[in-house]
Parts: structure tokens; sequence; C-alpha cells
């Protein structure tokens, strides 16, 4: 099951930087992870401040 950034997202790209499948890019208003391409590692929900990045 795919990570999905939740509407808390306060865009500080902690997530995209440390993304190692290069799934997470910013969006329009946040940023979004590709669910096709995240491996579903945590890793950006180990780094998020604010626990955006949760499994769908």
């Amino acid at each position: 099951m795919a990570y999905k950034i939740s509407s808390d997202c306060i865009s500080c790209g902690a997530c995209e930087a440390e993304c190692p499948a290069g799934a997470i890019s910013a969006g329009d208003d946040q940023y979004v992870i590709d669910a096709d391409a995240c491996t579903e590692c945590g890793t950006c929900a180990g780094v998020c401040p604010v626990g955006a990045p949760a499994q769908d």
C-alpha cells in the first residue's frame, strides 16, 4: 500500500529530498507521492515534521 501525503503537509520539502525512489514531487498546494513509484519504505514519514505522509 503506497504512502499518501495528507493535507497536513506544510510543503517543507523534507520528504522529497529523502525519498530513495524519487516518488515525491511538489504539487500545486502540497507535495504528492506517485503511488506507482512508491516502494513503501516509510522514509518520507520518518523525516516529515508534521507526519503528513501515511500509508494509504
